[in-house]
C-alpha cells in the first residue's frame, strides 16, 4: 500500500484477500505478556500483518483484537464495531487511557483467546483514549459505551491482562477450567 492508501480502512478492506491469522487461546503464555512500544522501525511489518489481523477478527467474529492474540509482542491493536456492510475500523498504536470517569458501567464482555467464554466486567463509563494512527499521527478521541469497554479491554491486552482478571477469583477460576475442558474436547 503506498503512503495515501494507508488508512485504516483500507487495511480493513485488505481483509477479504487476507488469509486471517491464528488466534491464541488462553492460557496461551504470550497473552500475558507485556508488550513492548511501537517504534517507527515496526511500522513495516504492522502494516504487513493488518489485513490478516483483521480477516482474523472478522472471521472469528469479533470487535477487537490485539497484537499479542496473535502472538506479536507489539504495542498495537485494532477495533470495529461495525456491520460488515458498514466498517468502522480503527488501529491504535501505542494506545494509552489518558482519563476516565469514576462512573463505572457493567457490560458482557468475552474475548477471541477465551472462545465462548462471557461475563459482566465493570470499567470506567466514559474513557479518552490517545494513540497513534499507522499514518503517524496523534488520535485522542473520548468514547463511551460498548467502544469505550472494547478499547479498554484491548489495551488491557497490551497490559498481558484478560478480561477475567476483573472477576473474582472464584468466577475467573471457573471460566478457565471451562475454557480448558471445551478445548480438550476439540
Amino acid at each position: 500500500m503506498t503512503d495515501a492508501a494507508m488508512t485504516d480502512a483500507a487495511f480493513s478492506a485488505a481483509a477479504a484477500d487476507a488469509a486471517p491469522m491464528p488466534i491464541l487461546i488462553a492460557p496461551h503464555a504470550v497473552l500475558r505478556r507485556k508488550t513492548r512500544e511501537v517504534k517507527p522501525e515496526d511500522m513495516a511489518d504492522i502494516r504487513r500483518v493488518l489485513p490478516s489481523m483483521f480477516s482474523a477478527m472478522y472471521a472469528a467474529p469479533g470487535i477487537g483484537l490485539a497484537a499479542p492474540q496473535v502472538g506479536l509482542g507489539l504495542r498495537f491493536a485494532l477495533v470495529d464495531l461495525g456491520e460488515e456492510e458498514a466498517r468502522e475500523p480503527i488501529v491504535m498504536i501505542n494506545p494509552e487511557v489518558v482519563a476516565e470517569t469514576e462512573t463505572l458501567a457493567a457490560r458482557e464482555e468475552g474475548c477471541l483467546s477465551l472462545p465462548n467464554q462471557y461475563a459482566e466486567v465493570t470499567r470506567p463509563e466514559k474513557v479518552r483514549v490517545q494513540w497513534r494512527t499507522v499514518s503517524g499521527d496523534v488520535m485522542e478521541r473520548e468514547v463511551d459505551g460498548l467502544l469505550a469497554t472494547c478499547m479498554q479491554h484491548e489495551i488491557d491486552h497490551l497490559e498481558g491482562i484478560l478480561f477475567v482478571d476483573h472477576l473474582s477469583v472464584l468466577r475467573r477460576n471457573m471460566i478457565l477450567r471451562r475454557l480448558a475442558k471445551e478445548q480438550k474436547r476439540k
